[in-house]
C-alpha cells in the first residue's frame, strides 16, 4: 500500500533525491526564474514569492499525499532540481508525475536518472499500478527522458496552450507497473535509505 508519507532519500550514481526543506527556496526560486523552467512548466504567477516558496517547499516533506523531492548532485549538493508524484488516486493505485531541471543539471544524463529513481520509487515501494504525465509537445528533451524511462505516449490535447503567438499541444504519457518491470532489467538501481 502507497505510503506518501516516508519521504526518502533515493540515490543514484549522476544525482541524489532527497527530501525539501525550507531552506532550499533560494535555490528552487532560482531554478522556476529560468527562461527554460518557465517556457515548459509555468511562469511564476506575480503574487509567487520567496518566502511563499520557501513556506511550499518547507511543508512539502510533511504532505502525506505527495512525494516532493529534491534532484541534486551528488558531489556537491547543489540542488538541481525537483521531482514530484501527486494527485495520488488510492483506488487507482496511480498518481501524476512531474519535474524540472534548472539549468546546471542538464545535458548531464541527471533527468534521466532522476525520473527512473522516482518512478522504480513509486512502483517498488509505493505499490503503484500506473504514473502519468503531461508534457508540451515541443520539449523535445523531457518527451525523450520520459520515453527513455518507459513512458508511452496516451493521447494529444491538441493546440491546448498558448504561447508566444502560437498554439503548443499536450501530450499525454503515462506508464503501468508491469511496462516498468518488464524495463527494469536495465535501469537504474535505486537505493532508499
Amino acid at each position: 500500500m502507497s505510503d506518501f508519507s516516508v519521504k526518502p532519500v533515493l540515490t543514484g550514481e549522476k544525482t541524489v533525491l532527497r527530501p525539501f526543506t525550507a531552506a532550499d527556496a533560494e535555490g528552487i526560486w532560482e531554478i522556476i526564474q529560468d527562461p527554460e523552467v518557465i517556457r515548459f512548466t509555468f511562469a511564476p504567477p506575480a503574487e509567487l514569492t520567496l518566502e511563499r516558496v520557501r513556506a511550499l517547499y518547507g511543508d512539502r516533506a510533511t504532505a502525506p499525499d505527495r512525494l516532493d523531492l529534491a534532484v541534486t548532485d551528488p558531489a556537491t549538493g547543489e540542488l538541481l532540481g525537483e521531482v514530484v508524484l501527486n494527485n495520488w488516486d488510492p483506488a487507482a493505485r496511480s498518481c501524476n508525475f512531474r519535474t524540472l531541471i534548472g539549468p546546471h543539471g542538464r545535458d548531464r544524463g541527471v533527468g534521466t536518472e532522476a525520473v527512473r529513481l522516482i518512478v522504480g520509487y513509486g512502483f517498488d515501494q509505493l505499490g503503484l499500478h500506473r504514473i502519468g504525465l503531461e508534457v508540451y509537445g515541443d520539449n523535445h528533451r523531457a518527451r525523450r527522458v520520459y520515453e527513455k524511462v518507459g513512458f508511452v505516449v496516451e493521447g494529444v490535447r491538441r493546440e491546448a496552450q498558448s504561447r508566444d503567438g502560437g498554439w503548443v499541444d499536450e501530450v499525454l504519457m503515462g506508464i503501468l507497473e508491469h511496462e516498468w518491470r518488464a524495463r527494469a532489467t536495465g535501469s537504474v538501481s535505486s537505493t532508499a535509505r
